[in-house]
C-alpha cells in the first residue's frame, strides 16, 4: 500500500479522535458531560486489551493454543467482585482526592514520600516496556501496509515520529491543568471510541480468515487438526502449558486489570459514578470474550497460509493483505494503531502524575524559598507540577522508544507484556492488605515492594538483557557472580517451574514474606499510619465529615494564597465557597490578615492540594509552606489516658447497649418467625378446609339430585350413588390423614414393632401401585439387596410410607411411555438404605428441606407434591422419624427426584407415649 496514503489515514484517524476529544471538552465545560454513561465508562476500561491482545495474542496462539485465553480469563473472573474491591478503592480514592496507584499506596501507609515515590519508579520501570510493546506494534503494523514500498528512509523513524505525535496529543488534552483529580473527559471519549474501532476491526479480521478464507471455523479446526504442529494445540496438555502457569496467567490478569496505572486511571480517577461499576461487571468481560472469539482462526489460518514465513504477530494484518482486500487491512491498521495509542495516552498521563507529584514534588517542597508566605511562590510550585508532568509525558515516551530500539524490538509482544504485568503485580500484597488488614506499616510495605522488584527484575528482566549483549550469558548459566543458586530461570535451584510463574512466585515470596513479616515485627505505627489504616479498611464506615489533625497558627490568607497557586483563583473561590457552606463558622466571609485558619480549613486544604501534587507532597508542602504541625500520636495519647475512666465507663455503656440492641434483635426476629408461622398456619387450615368441602359439596348436589328425581334412570342413578360413595372415601381418608398428622406432631403415635421383611414389603407396595403405574405407561423396577435383615418396624406405618413415596413418583412420571421409577434397599453399617428414583419433573433444590412441611406446602401450591392435600410428605416423614430414621431427597428441575430414608436395623428402645 501507498506509504503516502497510509501515513494520510494514520494522520486523518488521529485527527479525528482530537475532534472528538475537543468536542466532549466542550460540552464537559457546558455541563453536557457525554462520558456520564456507564457503557462509555466500560469501554474506556477496554483499554486493557492493547497491541498485545489485537496482535500478540494471535502470536502466542499461533504458538502455544489456548493459553492465551488466561491473561483475559483472570479479569472476567474478578469482574463479579468489582462491587466489593473496585468500589471501595473508588470510594477511597474520592474521598482522600488520590489520582493514582503510588497516591494510594503513599496515602495508606501514612502519606510516606518515600514509599510513594519507590511506587512510581516500579511503575515506570515495570510499564516502559509495555509501552514499548505498543511503539513495536505501530512500526511493526506500518511495516507490513507498507511492505516493498520504498520508504525513504521513513520506516527508520516510523516509531519515533509516531512516539512524538502521541506525545502531543496526550500533553494536550490529559495534562492542561495540574489538578490532576479533574477529569479528562475528552480522553475518556477517545479511547471510548478506539476500543469500538479496534473491536470492529478485529471481528472484520476474524470474519475474513473465518469465513472468507475458509468455510467457517469447522473448516479452520479441521484443517488445523490434520497439521501435527497446530493439532498439539488443540488442548493445554500437550502443549506443554502446566496447572502453574495456567494459575500464573489468571493472578497476573486479576493483578493487571485493578493495578496497571492505565487501567487504576480510567477505572477509579476518571469513574464519574460507583453505579456505573455495575454495567461495566459484565460488559467488560463481554467485551473481552467477543474481542477474542477470532483469535484462535487467524492464528490457525495464518500458520496454513504463511507457515513459518512471517512472524505470527503480523498474521492479523498478512491475511487481509494476502487476499487482496487492502481497505479491510487498513481498517485493521486503524483498529491496531488504535489498540496502542490508547494505551500509550493513558498510562503516559498515569505515569506523568505520578513521577511529578512523587518524584519532583517533594524535593521542591522541601526547599528554604518554600518555607514563607510568597504567593509567588506558590504560584511557581503550581507551574513547576504542570510542566513537569508535559516533560514527564515526553521522557516516559522518549524511555520506551529507548527501550524499543535496544531490545523490545527482539522480544515478542506478549512476552513483554507479561513482563510488565508482573512488575505491577508487586503491589498486590501492599494493596489488599492495605484495603483489608489495619496492621499493614509503611516499613513493612516498603520491605515487600523492594524485595518483590528486585526478585522480579532479576527473573524476568535480566534475561531479556542478554540477547542485546546488555549482560553475559554466564549468567544463565552459572549465576550471578558466579552463584549457582542465583541462576534467573532457576532461582534457589527451583527448577520445576516456567519462567513466569517462577518469577511470579519468588516475587511474591519475598514480597508478602517482608510485608507482614516488617509490619508485625517492626516499630509500632504512628498515629497517622493507624488513622490512614482506619480510614482505608472501613471506608463505607460513616465518619465525621473532617478532624482536627493539625495545630498551631496559621493565616487564613496564606493558606488561600498556597491553593491558588495550584488550583488557579477561580477553582480556589469555588472550592472555599463550598467549603463556607458546609462549615460557616470555619471560614469567615473576608478575613483579616491576622485570622488564623480553622484546623478543618487546613485538613480540607490538604485534601484539595492532594489532588493536585499527592498526599504526601500535600502534607509536607502545608506543614513547611505556612508552619502549621501536624497533631501528632503522642499528643493523643496523653489525652487519653486523662480520660481512662471515662473511656472505661464509655466502653461498659456500649457494651450493654450492644446486647440490648442483640436481644432486641433476636425478639424481632422470634416475633417475625411467630408471624410467618401463624400465617402459614391459617393458610394450611384454609386449604385443609377446601379439601373437605369439596367432596361435601360433591355428595351434597349428587343426593339433592337424587332426592329431587325420584323417577332418574337406574343407570343414571347408581352411577351417582357410586361417586357418592367414592367421595365419602376421599373425605374419610382425608380426615384420617389430618388426625394422623395431630397425633403424630402431638407425640402420640405408638408403633406396633415386630419383624419385618423389607423385600416382601417393597414388592407388596410395589404391586399396590403397578396398576396405577401401567395405566400411566411407566416401568416399575424393583432391586432389593438378596438377604436383607429382618427391620424391627411397624409393618402398617412402613407400608403407609412406601406406598406413598410410589404413588407420588407415580404421579411425577410423564404418562407418555417414557416414565421410570425405581425402587431398592441394602444394608450398610446398621442402617437400612431404601431409595425411590424417578424420571419425572423434578424439584427445585431451593426447597429440598421444606417439601416435608405441611405448612410450607400449603402455602406454595405450584410447586411438586402429592396431588390432593399435600399432607403425605409430611406424615411420611414423621413415620419415618418415628422409627428414628432419616428422610430426604435430591432432585433437580427436569432431572427427576430421589427420595432416600435410613432406618436403623438395632434401634434402641424408647418409651412409647400414652394415651
Amino acid at each position: 500500500m501507498s506509504k503516502l496514503l497510509l501515513i494520510g489515514f494514520s494522520f486523518g484517524y488521529l485527527a479525528l479522535l482530537f475532534g472528538v476529544a475537543y468536542a466532549a471538552e466542550r460540552r464537559s465545560a457546558a455541563r453536557r458531560s457525554l462520558v456520564s454513561n456507564p457503557y462509555v465508562y466500560a469501554l474506556s476500561m477496554a483499554v486493557y486489551c492493547t497491541a498485545w491482545t489485537y496482535y500478540g495474542s494471535v502470536g502466542r496462539a499461533a504458538h502455544f493454543g489456548l493459553e492465551f485465553v488466561g491473561i483475559y480469563l483472570g479479569p472476567t473472573l474478578l469482574a463479579p467482585a468489582w462491587w466489593l474491591v473496585l468500589r471501595k478503592i473508588i470510594r477511597i480514592c474520592r474521598t482522600q482526592r488520590l489520582t493514582s496507584i503510588a497516591d494510594f499506596i503513599s496515602a495508606r501507609y501514612g502519606k510516606s514520600a518515600a514509599l510513594g515515590a519507590l511506587a512510581t519508579a516500579v511503575c515506570v520501570l515495570g510499564v516502559i516496556p509495555y509501552i514499548s510493546l505498543q511503539i513495536k506494534a505501530i512500526a511493526t503494523s506500518f511495516e507490513v501496509m507498507a511492505g516493498g514500498a520504498d520508504l525513504g528512509g521513513l520506516d527508520d523513524n516510523t516509531a519515533l515520529i509516531t512516539t512524538g505525535v502521541l506525545a502531543f496529543f496526550t500533553i494536550i488534552f490529559g495534562v492542561r491543568s495540574v489538578e490532576a483529580t479533574e477529569r479528562h473527559e475528552g480522553m475518556v471519549l477517545a479511547v471510548a471510541l478506539e476500543s469500538l474501532v479496534k473491536l470492529v476491526a478485529f471481528l472484520a479480521a476474524g470474519l475474513l480468515a473465518t469465513y472468507g478464507l475458509f468455510d467457517g471455523f469447522a473448516d479452520v479446526f479441521d484443517q488445523a487438526a490434520a497439521v501435527p504442529g497446530l493439532q498439539k494445540l488443540f488442548t493445554l496438555h500437550t502443549t506443554g502449558i502446566g496447572g502453574a502457569q495456567w494459575l500464573t496467567l489468571l493472578l497476573l490478569g486479576m493483578a493487571a486489570v485493578l493495578l496497571l496505572p492505565r487501567q487504576f486511571q480510567v477505572s477509579v480517577v476518571e469513574n464519574v459514578n460507583e453505579d456505573h461499576l455495575r454495567k461495566a461487571m459484565w460488559l467488560f468481560p463481554l467485551y473481552l470474550i467477543v474481542i477474542n472469539l477470532f483469535v484462535l482462526p487467524i492464528a490457525f489460518g495464518g500458520v496454513l497460509r504463511y507457515g513459518t514465513q512471517l512472524d505470527a504477530d503480523t498474521f492479523v494484518l498478512a491475511l487481509p493483505l494476502g487476499a487482496g482486500h487492502r481497505w479491510l487491512a487498513l481498517l485493521v491498521y486503524l483498529g491496531g494503531l488504535s489498540a496502542a495509542s490508547s494505551m500509550i495516552i493513558v498510562e503516559t498521563i498515569a505515569l506523568s502524575v505520578m513521577m511529578s507529584n512523587h518524584l519532583l514534588m517533594p524535593l521542591l517542597v522541601r526547599v528554604p524559598a518554600a518555607r514563607g508566605e510568597s504567593a509567588r511562590w506558590f504560584a511557581y510550585l503550581g507551574q513547576v507540577a504542570l510542566q513537569s508532568r508535559r516533560l514527564a509525558v515526553v521522557l516516559v515516551l522518549l524511555l520506551a522508544y529507548g527501550y524499543y530500539a535496544t531490545v523490545g524490538h527482539l522480544l515478542s509482544l506478549v512476552n513483554i507484556g507479561l513482563v510488565s504485568f508482573a512488575a505491577v503485580a508487586q503491589f498486590v500484597p501492599v494493596v489488599l492488605g492495605g484495603l483489608y488488614w489495619k496492621g499493614g506499616t509503611s516499613q513493612g510495605a516498603t520491605a515487600g515492594i523492594l524485595a518483590g522488584f528486585a526478585v522480579w527484575f532479576f527473573t524476568l528482566v535480566m534475561p531479556t538483557m542478554i540477547a542485546p549483549g546488555l549482560l553475559s550469558a554466564s549468567i544463565m548459566d552459572d549465576g550471578l557472580f558466579g552463584v549457582g543458586a542465583l541462576r534467573p530461570f532457576a532461582l534457589f535451584g527451583l527448577t520445576d517451574l516456567d519462567y513466569l510463574s517462577h518469577g511470579l512466585f519468588w516475587s511474591w515470596f519475598f514480597n508478602v514474606g517482608l510485608y507482614v513479616g516488617v509490619s508485625v515485627l517492626g516499630r509500632v505505627p504512628t498515629g497517622l499510619e493507624l488513622r490512614q489504616a482506619e480510614e482505608f479498611v472501613d471506608a463505607f464506615r460513616p465518619r465525621p465529615a473532617t478532624s482536627a489533625e493539625w495545630r498551631g497558627a496559621a493565616p487564613v490568607l496564606s493558606v488561600r494564597a498556597l491553593l491558588r497557586g495550584f488550583l488557579g483563583k477561580k477553582r480556589t473561590v469555588q472550592a472555599l465557597q463550598a467549603f463556607a457552606t458546609r462549615f460557616p463558622d470555619a471560614l469567615p466571609p473576608e478575613p483579616i490578615a491576622p485570622a488564623d485558619a480553622d484546623p478543618r480549613l487546613l485538613a480540607y486544604a490538604e485534601k484539595l492540594l492532594a489532588g493536585s501534587i499527592g498526599p504526601a507532597s500535600a502534607r509536607l508542602l502545608l506543614s513547611s509552606a505556612i508552619g502549621v504541625e501536624e497533631l501528632r500520636f503522642d499528643n493523643v495519647v496523653g489525652i487519653l489516658r486523662e480520660s481512662q475512666q471515662l473511656l472505661a465507663a464509655n466502653r461498659q455503656l456500649r457494651r450493654q447497649s450492644q446486647e440490648l440492641q442483640r436481644l432486641t434483635t433476636d425478639l424481632q426476629a422470634a416475633y417475625e418467625q411467630l408471624q410467618a408461622l401463624d400465617e402459614r398456619k391459617d393458610e394450611f387450615l384454609y386449604t385443609v378446609t377446601h379439601e373437605l368441602r369439596t367432596p361435601l359439596t360433591s355428595i351434597r348436589a349428587l343426593s339433592e339430585i337424587l332426592s329431587d328425581n325420584p323417577d332418574l334412570d337406574e343407570e343414571e342413578r347408581l352411577r351417582f350413588l357410586h361417586t357418592i360413595t367414592k367421595e365419602s372415601e376421599r373425605l374419610s381418608r382425608l380426615i384420617t390423614l389430618v388426625l394422623d398428622l395431630e397425633k403424630y406432631e402431638s407425640g402420640k403415635a405408638t408403633l406396633l414393632t415386630t419383624p419385618v421383611g423389607v423385600g416382601e414389603l417393597i414388592t407388596e407396595a410395589a404391586a399396590a401401585v403397578e396398576q396405577l403405574a401401567q395405566a400411566r405407561r411407566i416401568q416399575l423396577t424393583v432391586a432389593v439387596a438378596p438377604d436383607l435383615p429382618y427391620l424391627p418396624a411397624d409393618r402398617d406405618r412402613l407400608m403407609q410410607v412406601l406406598v406413598n413415596l410410589l404413588s407420588n413418583a407415580v404421579k411425577a412420571c410423564p404418562a407418555d411411555g417414557s416414565g421410570r421409577i425405581w425402587v431398592g434397599a441394602e444394608a450398610i453399617g446398621g442402617q437400612l438404605h431404601v431409595r425411590v428414583t424417578d424420571n419425572g419433573k423434578g424439584i427445585d433444590p431451593a426447597y429440598h428441606h421444606l417439601i416435608f412441611d405441611k405448612f410450607y406446602q400449603a402455602q406454595h401450591q405450584t410447586m411438586r407434591k402429592p396431588e390432593g392435600s399435600g399432607l403425605g410428605l409430611a406424615i411420611t416423614r414423621n413415620i419415618v422419624e418415628l422409627h428414628q430414621g432419616r428422610i430426604w431427597v435430591e432432585s433437580a428441575p427436569e432431572q427427576g427426584a430421589s427420595f432416600s430414608l435410613t432406618l436403623p436395623l438395632h434401634p434402641q428402645r424408647q418409651p412409647q407415649p400414652t394415651e
